[in-house]
């Protein structure tokens, strides 16, 4: 089973957007912050698109509008991030990397569109083919870490069972001290 898991965990960190994900999960709670100091960063984020947009504003054509989905996509990313700060919730978590699949899809498509004919589907189709991998690879974490969950549950619940099992050979207090323990150190009540 160890082999498996090593496996497993070795292919899953091959995958960028996955390792990404996997790795910023210790984090999560350590971002708390208050509603004031998320208030300002999402002000921030804010003025810093509005910057950004207006310097596309010069360009011409697709390049302005690759700007301004470049725009877009920084400003969606930011705010995703910036709420997985603030939550440090799992779901928020995946938003971030679903905000980054998309907005990378977005921005890709709007480059395809210098393009013509079927180097244009082809580049389309190229765009696509990564955003549909980064999504495929934020569900597969999340399958994966569900299962390592529930897991862990199994294990603890079949070693409660064990644990009580040895306290049936024992009588009055002793048993009774002895279930007590058991359901301390397995988190039953």
């Amino acid at each position: 089973m160890k082999k498996l898991n090593t496996s497993i965990a070795s292919s899953l960190f091959q995958h960028s957007a996955l390792g990404l994900l996997l790795a910023a999960l210790p984090l999560s709670s350590a971002w708390a912050m208050s509603k004031a100091e998320n208030a300002d960063a999402r002000s921030r984020i804010e003025s810093s698109y509005k910057t950004d947009r207006a310097a596309c504003n010069a360009m011409a054509h697709n390049a302005k509008d690759i700007c301004i989905e470049e725009a877009k996509a920084k400003e969606k990313v930011a705010l995703a991030e910036q709420e997985f700060a603030f939550s440090g919730t799992l779901a928020d978590q995946r938003k971030v990397g679903v905000a980054k699949a998309e907005s990378a899809y977005a921005v890709a498509k709007e480059r395809c569109d210098d393009k013509s004919g079927n180097d244009k589907d082809v580049c389309v189709k190229e765009a696509k083919a990564v955003e549909t991998k980064a999504l495929a690879d934020l569900t597969l974490a999340k399958k994966v870490g569900e299962a390592v969950t529930e897991a862990k549950d199994d294990k603890r619940d079949a070693n409660y069972k064990v644990a009580t099992e040895k306290c049936d050979a024992m009588a009055g207090t002793a048993k009774d001290n002895c279930v007590a323990q058991a359901k301390l150190k397995y988190g039953k009540s």
